[in-house]
């Protein structure tokens, strides 16, 4: 597992001496889950290169990478484990172990990053799982900032993140630690240590049964003036220590390593063009790279390629939608159905054909208008 050592320890109950795994920080792990499970949302469609254009792909190839490429989960489930170890467990390495069955792809197999290591060759390398080698080619090797010294390597986010995770898991052992604490008295009464009744602690307990504790709230205490002085003081708070602001400045930083907005981490409030932002600066470049191994790796026409659908994740007004799906309507850019399909509706008979604005007529007829031709 990814993390981090610490040995600072101080007041007993806000130690945090030992080894933390990054995956156990509430922050990292929300941040990871949340890239890890858009991209596994995402649609995965089989292209192909033609001469008016990239077309989608519909075979059994294009529902198994879709539907079904591991045997024991869905796309969503394969690809999400693909994230989170490329981004957190891998410590910026995925391998996955491809299983064919008479020259067809047969099933997708993620690798558990503890049985995976890699060893240099020259200017390459090998994967090895469970100390069996194998070639690069032979395998799915997915990788996340790749390492400047082994650019087929990655190396995650482990060194950035390494003291930001420490700082958070500090500020929640204080907080934990001022919830449970018990030296935080709101009242203190004095009283004259050298009477030998409360220089012991029966003997302070014994005050208290005599003199504080009250059958009913509210009820004065009479006490003796001579021994006793009663004083009310204001604990220190987790305010005082500015606890919530260190954190906010953790979460953003943690949001700025991994490439989150910072309200994905309850930091500040939604913002679309942020939003949008992260689906393109962030979300993108994985997804790019999880479709140039595959296309890579498991396609032998050298026109096929993978793509995942992005434009399903970045954020719409219904309104705004609709706009543009009418311009491109009447433009003869977009058909009817197509349309309907950008909205969320099924298709339906007779929308199948690109109109142009003037009438709505079939693009083709757009010539023959009795206007253009001679007739009134």
């Amino acid at each position: 597992a990814v993390g981090f050592l610490t040995t600072d320890c101080g007041w007993e109950t806000l130690c945090v001496q030992g080894y933390t795994s990054l995956a156990h920080n509430p922050e990292i792990i929300t941040a990871v889950n949340r890239i890890a499970t858009l991209i596994s949302s995402m649609t995965i469609h089989l292209m192909a290169n033609t001469d008016k254009g990239d077309v989608r792909i519909k075979n059994e190839l294009s529902r198994k990478i879709d539907i079904n490429p591991y045997r024991y989960g869905t796309r969503q489930t394969f690809v999400h484990a693909i994230v989170r170890n490329s981004l957190l467990d891998g410590d910026g390495n995925a391998v996955v172990l491809p299983v064919t069955n008479g020259g067809l792809l047969d099933d997708l197999i993620p690798i558990d990053p503890g049985r995976v290591s890699f060893m240099p060759e020259g200017y390459g390398y090998k994967v090895s799982i469970d100390g069996i080698p194998y070639h690069p080619d032979q395998v799915l090797h997915f990788i996340v900032n790749p390492d400047p010294k082994y650019p087929w390597k990655g190396q995650g986010f482990r060194v950035a993140l390494r003291d930001v995770a420490a700082n958070l898991k500090q500020a929640a052992a204080t907080e934990k630690g001022f919830m449970e604490s018990k030296w935080k008295p709101s009242i203190i009464v004095k009283v004259d240590g050298m009477i030998d009744e409360f220089s012991s602690p029966e003997g302070r307990k014994r005050l208290l049964e005599n003199y504080i504790n009250t059958d009913k709230a509210g009820e004065p205490w009479l006490i003796p003036a001579d021994q006793f002085s009663v004083e009310q003081i204001k604990p220190l708070s987790l305010s005082d220590l500015a606890i919530a602001d260190v954190v906010q400045l953790d979460k953003r930083t943690v949001a700025a390593i991994l490439g989150v907005p910072p309200f994905v981490l309850g930091v500040g409030d939604f913002e679309s063009a942020a939003w949008n932002n992260f689906i393109s600066s962030t979300i993108m470049p994985i997804a790019k790279g999880i479709e140039q191994e595959m296309t890579k790796k498991l396609l032998l026409n050298p026109d096929w390629y993978f793509r995942f659908n992005t434009r399903s994740l970045y954020t719409y007004d219904i309104t705004q939608l609709s706009q543009v799906a009418t311009d491109l309507y009447v433009r003869g850019i977009m058909t009817g159905n197509e349309v309907r399909d950008w909205t969320g509706q099924s298709p339906k008979d007779g929308l199948d054909d690109l109109v142009i604005l003037e009438n709505y007529i079939p693009r083709g007829m757009i010539g023959e208008q009795s206007k253009l031709i001679g007739g009134e």
